[in-house]
């Protein structure tokens, strides 16, 4: 008897234990749950986007391409004459003015040429004298001179004029030759590697040149636009020559600023482009013969155009779309029609109004209806790009 009352007094205590248990889980643990239930699932935070302002501007339009610096004039020097090269007086790349000697060429067989020339005028200036005087005798002579000797020196008074003029013409061209043994620019520009040295010998048959001038004060640019831009280029020339922007291959750096000066004749079917030529100033030389270069032609300039940055416009299977922030910090999706898109902006035709905010950085984690807090960006890529960094 007195073995069994441990075992019952620990059958109470596991009793008494098991209601307990049983109680909180009842009691205590369902009330818990009933206060969780009441508060809900707990609320997603706001997702962090960069947003900036929809806006109401003038936008210039720019056609984009491809284009080779070229020339304004180029010139390949070539000698006009015969001879060995005597004397070379410039520099490769030096900038030579027109009219300045270049090259010059053995002159003492054209020299001689050119005294021969003069010695015959001489001589034959001698004979029209003695015939004149010829003349002068017979015609005093009167009724005693006969009308064939008359006539007979006034003939030969006739032709040595006659020859007189043609040694002139001689003369001439023996000076004309003289004178092109003295090579001389013909433009303005900058000489380049030279073909020849001093003792070669030089003929006017052959095509090799001399050296090549190029004009770079101004300089030109060629360039393509679609054939369907041409009645756009065109409408645009009517009120005045159109801008043209020459950048560096990449685009990263602007080099100069010009003029649309001529529209090719003709479309390239081939291509379905037409050909462009724009001139510069090029004072600094910051365009050089045969260098590529970006090219941005200003069209035309859309008044009052609404534009937001390239960053806010999404793609999707459906199309274009945009986020906006509501009044209550809510994204709103906006399927948008985008006409240009130029140096970071979108022009929006359809789909956002003025003075929208829309979401430009964070729209990965976006949905329709999410909550965002917002950091204001500029609608100025360049300035969103330092701000980064």
């Amino acid at each position: 008897m007195k073995k069994s009352r441990p075992i019952l007094w620990l059958l109470i205590i596991a009793a008494v234990a098991s209601a307990g248990y049983y109680g909180w889980q009842k009691f205590g643990a369902g009330a818990g749950k009933t206060q969780t239930a009441q508060k809900g699932p707990p609320r997603p935070p706001a997702v962090p986007v960069s947003v900036a302002p929809v806006e109401k501007i003038d936008f210039p339009v720019y056609l984009t391409g491809l284009g080779t610096v070229q020339g304004f004039n180029t010139v390949q020097v070539r000698s006009r004459v015969d001879g060995q090269i005597d004397k070379l007086t410039f520099r490769e790349g030096q900038i030579v003015q027109q009219g300045e000697l270049l090259v010059s060429i053995d002159p003492r067989p054209y020299q001689a040429a050119l005294d021969q020339a003069k010695a015959k005028k001489a001589q034959d200036e001698a004979s029209l004298a003695n015939a004149n005087l010829e003349l002068q005798r017979a015609t005093k002579l009167g009724e005693f001179a006969t009308a064939q000797r008359v006539d007979t020196q006034r003939s030969t008074v006739a032709q040595l004029t006659a020859q007189i003029a043609a040694d002139e013409a001689a003369i001439a061209n023996a000076q004309t030759q003289l004178d092109y043994t003295q090579v001389k620019a013909p433009i303005t520009g900058v000489a380049g590697l030279r073909q020849v040295d001093v003792g070669n010998i030089v003929n006017a048959s052959t095509q090799t040149g001399i050296v090549t001038i190029s004009q770079v004060e101004p300089i030109s640019v060629i360039f393509t636009a679609p054939e369907d831009q041409l009645p756009y280029i065109s409408e645009g020339q009517k009120s005045g020559a159109l801008k043209v922007i020459a950048f560096t291959t990449d685009g990263k750096k602007t080099l100069a600023e010009g003029k649309l000066a001529v529209i090719n004749n003709q479309v390239d079917t081939s291509s379905g482009t037409i050909r462009l030529k724009a001139v510069f100033e090029n004072k600094d030389h910051a365009l050089w013969p045969g260098q590529s270069v970006s090219t941005r032609l200003l069209v035309r300039t859309l008044k009052d155009a609404t534009v937001v940055p390239d960053d806010a416009v999404q793609h999707s299977t459906n199309g274009l779309y945009a986020y906006t922030v509501s009044q209550d910090n809510k994204a709103e999706v906006h399927k948008v029609k985008v006409s240009y898109a130029i140096d970071g902006r979108s022009v929006i035709e359809e789909g956002l109004s003025p003075g929208q905010q829309v979401i430009t950085g964070g729209q990965f984690k976006v949905q329709p209806g999410s909550l965002v807090s917002t950091a204001v960006a500029s609608s100025n890529p360049a300035q969103n790009k330092v701000r980064q960094e």
